[in-house]
């Protein structure tokens, strides 16, 4: 369960399925109806209790995922591949940045990709229509993939040898925040229609990226967004990440991101 939001990450499918939201966890607080109406003193026991034990289950949850996440990442490093986790607000373009990259790469590196979407597995089949392994969580109710989930997949498409893993993660600017994969590296990508804002409004998100794509850049001459102001903002919550500016659907700024993947690969056999 995800405490960030209240969401139930728990129901988690593989490649498609519709998740089976028959079994959920409940707290019980057994016996709560005996205290009703003794006055403010035992509400507020119950309420600091409540946030104790509140941020001792996220500390749990936290901790068990960065367990992991460890294990993920001593499993990708012994492989050599390159893991990157793409998070991002939906719609900002993730799933076509990732077929054109893949159609830009060409064979030359083994690319697999991991996607998480909350239902369908519309954009793993994006990705398979190029040839490329892909496979699909949908986390139903969950808000984010976590690392459990990713070594989970890792079981059935193992990671390329050398290559690059792609995860995308689900499309949410909070949640995916907190949980690390055992990814080598966080990628955000903003799209220039999302508002110049957006960085300011979820730093967390920002913060803990290693690089940031300025996505839908070719719609710059036909919106009123202030694409340098964007970067300035994103540079404000991130200044160690660096950040390019592309466009998915034609292309440009690609060579720049291109050269940015290929410099990360290396590092990582």
């Amino acid at each position: 369960m995800c405490t960030t939001c209240g969401c139930g990450s728990d129901h988690v499918v593989f490649d498609g399925t519709a998740p089976d939201h028959g079994h959920h966890v409940h707290d019980h607080h057994h016996g709560d109806h005996h205290h009703r109406g003794h006055g403010h003193d035992h509400d507020d026991h119950d309420h600091r209790h409540d946030a104790t034990r509140t941020i001792r289950l996220e500390r749990d949850i936290l901790a068990e995922n960065a367990r992991h996440a460890a294990r993920n990442r001593q499993r990708l490093a012994g492989a050599g591949t390159l893991a990157l986790n793409l998070v991002s607000s939906p719609g900002s373009g993730k799933t076509t940045l990732l077929v054109r990259t893949i159609e830009a790469l060409n064979g030359a590196v083994d690319v697999a990709v991991i996607e998480g979407d909350q239902q369908t597995s519309a954009d793993a089949d994006r990705i398979r229509a190029t040839g490329t392994p892909a496979l699909q969580i949908n986390t139903g109710k969950g808000c984010h993939l976590d690392a459990h989930m990713v070594g989970h997949a890792l079981d059935r498409l193992p990671p390329p040898r050398g290559g690059v893993l792609f995860i995308e993660n689900v499309g949410n600017l909070v949640c995916p925040a907190e949980f690390d994969l055992g990814e080598a590296a966080r990628v955000a990508i903003v799209s220039i229609t999302e508002g110049e804002d957006k960085p300011l409004k979820y730093p967390d998100i920002f913060a803990a990226a290693r690089l940031v794509l300025v996505n839908k850049i070719d719609l710059a001459p036909h919106l009123d967004a202030d694409v340098p102001l964007l970067i300035a903002n994103a540079r404000r919550v991130s200044p160690r990440a660096e950040i390019l500016t592309v466009s998915a659907r034609t292309g440009e700024g690609f060579p720049a991101w291109l050269d940015w993947l290929e410099a990360r690969r290396l590092r990582a056999l």
